[in-house]
Order: structure tokens, then sequence, then C-alpha cells
């Protein structure tokens, strides 16, 4: 898996990330981390099921993250600051490979991905007030095009293109499905399987 996380550290350095130009609009500032892991030798991506008592995007799949807050140096800090409160693991030990691009949200964030490797062995120790479960899903399963599918949907005159992947019982929607495609676009230029691309 080394060599799969190289060729996608190299692919993420070689371009810089897009940034959010929406004129008129200013929107939060926020953060999240994408994080991979193996485990029995394949490479997974991890998610986060948000309890239904949280204020925004409660009940759906998302990546560990959150607002910037002021102590926040940078926004990888509030990516790797958010995961180890949400996932309860020492974050010291992360390989960020790069970041990718702004992506908005309806409720008025802009959200800055970084995609890391989390290392081997680490217990996690969800926080309950902000995860229900952790899900891991092989890479494999989600470059399948069978579970993709696009909608447009209009929220406050603004026409998005949303993401729905599912995974099971599971449905990946929304800007983490956003984060998502944009993921798995890049790593269809790699060596190896080719994942789909957006239809």
């Amino acid at each position: 898996m080394e060599s799969l996380f190289d060729a996608l550290e190299s692919h993420l350095a070689s371009r810089l990330p897009r940034a959010l130009n929406l004129s008129g609009r200013v929107l939060r500032e926020s953060s999240v981390l994408v994080p991979l892991l193996v485990r029995e030798g394949t490479p997974h991506i991890l998610f986060t099921k948000r309890p239904i008592t949280l204020r925004h995007h409660a009940g759906q799949y998302s990546f560990p993250g959150g607002s910037r807050d002021p102590q926040d140096a940078t926004p990888l800090h509030t990516a790797l600051r958010e995961t180890q409160e949400e996932l309860g693991i020492d974050v010291s030990g992360v390989r960020v490979l790069g970041a990718l691009d702004e992506v908005p949200t309806p409720s008025e964030f802009r959200i800055q991905p970084f995609v890391g490797v989390i290392p081997h062995g680490l217990e996690y120790r969800p926080n309950p007030d902000e995860v229900e479960f952790i899900l891991e899903v092989p890479l494999e399963a989600l470059i399948d095009p069978a579970i993709h599918r696009t909608e447009h949907r209009v929220v406050r005159g603004v026409e998005y293109e949303v993401d729905f992947y599912t995974y099971g019982s599971h449905v990946i929607w929304g800007a983490t499905g956003h984060i998502l495609r944009n993921l798995l676009r890049l790593a269809s230029q790699l060596s190896g399987p080719t994942p789909p691309k957006s239809r």
C-alpha cells in the first residue's frame, strides 16, 4: 500500500488545490481529514456518522473535521485537531499526503480537505457527542460505478450537483460525497485500479 500512498502524495504535491471564489458570498472556514488506512492488506477510507442531535448535517456520514478555531494556525491544524477530538486517537503519526480542492456547503461553510494515512494499530475512542459510529470502507468498493449516482438540487437559489455513494445500508452524500468524488478522480490518474469518472 505504500506505493499507492506514495503515488497519491506525489500527485497531490504536483498540483495546487483549487480555492473557492464565490463572489458576494462569505463562507465560514472549516477543514476535514480524509483518513486512509490499511486493513488486511487493502486500502480503506474512514467515515464517521454524525449523531442526529448535531446542529449541522445531523445523521450524515462525514470525514473528521469542523470549523477553524482562532488558535488553529492553519487549516491543517483544524483538520488534525478535530480528528483527534472526534476519533480519540493520537494524530502525531498521521502521514498527511496533501490537500484536495475546497468544497462549499449549503450550510455556508467552505471545507478544505486534507488526505492523510492513519497509522496501523490505533484504537478509536470516538467522542459520542460528535460520532455515532465509525465506518471503514474498502477503496475497491468505492470505485465501483454501480454504487455512485448524482442528483441536482437547489438550495437558497444555488444549484448543486450532489453525489451519492451507497455502500450496503450506508449512504454517503453531500459535501462528503463531493470530496470523495474529487479524491477518486485524482486516484484514477494513478497506476492500479481505476476509479470511475463522475457521471
